[in-house]
């Protein structure tokens, strides 16, 4: 059974940091690119940042979120992170893993958890 599981949101004052865990299970961890994409209520999807399969694992990031976010994978333990700093209420959003299996863009995914809720505020 594939699952993506994740971790770690809460509510966070602006400025603040989080950081998000997705554990991730039932597929090949290690060949899938890794992403994570957020919705804000009343918005689609937005994709925030994905890091490459592979050992020379290369990471890419929305505008909106690069200087400020940096993701990472851990092959060995099949999980993703999402170090979040210098929050803005504009990131207030339900934050995805997904992941993608098949040959595409980094910004493309056929895989997705059910999401961990940030909401920046003060």
């Amino acid at each position: 059974e594939v699952q993506l599981v994740e971790s770690g949101g809460g509510l966070v004052q602006p400025g603040g940091s989080l950081r998000l865990s997705c554990a991730a299970s039932g597929f090949t961890f290690g060949s899938a690119d890794m992403s994570w994409v957020r919705q804000a209520p009343g918005k689609g999807p937005e994709w925030v940042s994905g890091i490459n399969s592979g050992g020379g694992a290369r990471a890419y990031y929305a505008d909106s979120v690069k200087g400020r976010f940096t993701i990472s994978r851990e092959n060995a333990n099949t999980t993703v992170s999402l170090e979040m700093n210098n929050l803005k209420p504009e990131d207030t959003a339900l934050y995805y893993c997904a992941a993608n299996t098949r040959p595409g863009s980094i910004e493309e995914s056929d895989l997705r958890g059910q999401g961990t809720q940030v909401t920046v505020s003060s």
